[in-house]
């Protein structure tokens, strides 16, 4: 696929409309439009990769490296009992371009519905989506500093 005509590479480099918690030269780190909890983030190359296999070293490393920033603000915010870390490809990848996903998730929650067809019931979630952007942005910068 052109990257131009690629969905994740506009996210990921601010072509489309998104809630950018994070970025650095290599990934852009943002807020999941359809979030399976409050913080939901997806971590995506600012290069076109569509599947892991295809990530180069750097670029791996570095999304590994960002998902343990992301990790520590979304513990400090939202204090889950957990955080899931996923990524899905081939015909399981909504985008046509690699991005991992950073779940918090909570003791007798389950998680079989991020794999379901079924909508979320997360309406509410969508709605403070600017909110849970600019908490978690902060939080972020916080550590970073």
């Amino acid at each position: 696929m052109d990257s131009a005509e690629c969905l994740g590479c506009k996210l990921a480099n601010n072509i489309e409309f998104v809630y950018k918690v994070y970025e650095n030269d290599f990934v852009s780190c943002i807020l999941d439009h359809d979030p399976f909890n409050k913080g939901h983030v997806l971590i995506l190359p600012k290069e076109h990769f569509e599947e892991l296999d295809q990530l180069n070293r750097k670029t791996a490393n570095i999304i590994i490296e960002t998902s343990q920033i992301i990790s520590k603000a979304i513990k400090a915010l939202y204090k889950p009992d957990g955080i899931t870390i996923c990524q899905n490809g081939g015909v399981f990848s909504e985008l046509t371009h690699f991005h991992m996903h950073v779940v918090p998730r909570y003791i007798n929650q389950s998680f079989a519905p991020f794999y379901s067809e079924e909508p979320f019931q997360n309406s509410k979630l969508k709605n403070e989506l600017f909110d849970t952007h600019k908490e978690l942005e902060d939080k972020i910068n916080r550590l970073i500093m």
